[in-house]
């Protein structure tokens, strides 16, 4: 058994929020029909390179546990056919600019009256209301607009996005966080309803205690590097063979790191007693640690700091830690069969549940792979979906 066995989504997002949304429902037991625009797919089927086997790497990653069928949207015959899927469909996710939904008959309103009991959850980039709600929205425009990038990168360099597409994955898990609720709501209820979900509020709230500082002095935070504004020593340092991190996030931990390095000068200084002390003199003490680990060896420091119960660590490479024994012993990688992927490998499930835990079903299907099985669920014959197929409402059959 899993948590959603029984619950169907009907998909027809794109790139990565919605996806990656999709996906971790569907790791949990949902069974997910991803719609596709015939002979193209999923534009991130065209992110190219990395390929693996021919394939998108980055289609690969958020895909799994789907079956795939194509669809003309803009058809006659192509909007029954997603009629006749909502009816029997708790959940309809779609990531379209906004209106998109409406001129081709798949507004929340619409398909609500076909059934009562869907809950619709729209993702974009700006909303559904407000004087942007008509944006196009992409990561890296919400990391720079929602505020990410001004605090991202070196104090005395330019703002930097980060490293991965954290806002759209961000906003993905928001999208799971409201369908799992409107679920539970539903039980209640009877009813579905409509989820707006946005990359910029979920940027926003990122934004979390740093928004809340503004508030509070009036001042923004700016980019500081691997530095954190309320806590010091609370950055990277370079050692002699590498760089290290230290999170000493209270004053007890800064006690005990003094005492295993054998700072017992830095401990007794009044200017780095308490936190706030040693945030007022950050600049003195960062250049006092950053000499001192200057000459020693990074798993030097590990040992004594690790032994005395300091938090401390590298910084790993995106290799390093996919092989790392840690996240291999988390099952953090998946080893998926595929018709054509040898040996693929994807990201695991980051939540554990003890008795209905996430699997790995399906592989990312193939284009249109399930189109015949899921209008066959529906009824249709294979005579009409033949009939479909040289109308060119659904796309052919993968290869």
């Amino acid at each position: 058994m899993q948590a959603l066995d029984g619950i169907r989504v009907l998909d027809l997002s794109r790139t990565l929020a919605g996806p990656f949304c999709t996906m971790l429902l569907g790791d949990m037991g949902a069974d997910i029909i991803k719609v596709e625009q015939p002979e193209l797919g999923d534009e991130t089927r065209r992110f190219t390179p990395p390929t693996w086997d021919g394939i998108s790497s980055y289609y690969l990653a958020s895909n799994r546990n789907k079956r795939s069928m194509t669809i003309d949207l803009k058809s006659d015959e192509g909007k029954e056919i997603i009629y006749s899927l909502v009816k029997n469909t708790d959940v309809f996710v779609e990531n379209f600019r906004t209106g998109t939904m409406e001129k081709l008959g798949f507004g929340y309103d619409e398909l609500q009256a076909i059934n009562p009991r869907l809950i619709y959850c729209s993702v974009s980039g700006f909303g559904r209301t407000g004087p942007e709600r008509n944006r196009a929205g992409y990561d890296l425009l919400l990391q720079g607009f929602g505020g990410l990038m001004s605090i991202t990168g070196e104090a005395d360099g330019t703002p930097a996005k980060v490293g991965t597409s954290i806002v759209d994955m961000n906003a993905g898990m928001f999208a799971v966080y409201g369908i799992l609720t409107a679920l539970i709501a539903r039980e209640k209820t009877g009813l579905g309803q409509f989820i707006d979900v946005s990359l910029l509020d979920g940027q926003v709230v990122l934004l979390n205690y740093l928004a809340t500082s503004y508030f509070a002095t009036g001042k923004p935070a700016g980019r500081m590097g691997t530095a954190h504004p309320s806590l010091v020593p609370y950055q990277a340092f370079s050692t002699c063979d590498g760089q290290i991190i230290l999170a000493i996030a209270n004053d007890g931990l800064w006690k005990k790191a003094c005492q295993a390095l054998g700072w017992e000068d830095l401990a007794g200084d009044d200017r780095f007693v308490m936190n706030a002390d040693r945030v007022a003199h950050r600049s003195e003490l960062i250049d006092l640690i950053q000499g001192r680990l200057s000459r020693l060896n990074s798993e030097v420091v590990y040992e004594l700091l690790d032994a005395a119960g300091v938090p401390c660590g590298p910084i790993h490479s995106i290799d390093e830690v996919l092989h790392h024994p840690h996240v291999r012993e988390r099952e953090m990688i998946l080893e998926m069969e595929h018709p054509i992927v040898k040996n693929l490998k994807v990201p695991g499930f980051p939540v554990k549940l003890s008795a209905t835990p996430a699997k790995a079903n399906r592989y990312p299907p193939l284009l249109g792979e399930h189109t015949d099985e899921v209008l066959g669920e529906l009824g249709y014959t294979p005579d009409q979906i033949e009939v479909w197929r040289t109308k060119k409402v659904i796309g052919a059959r993968p290869v």
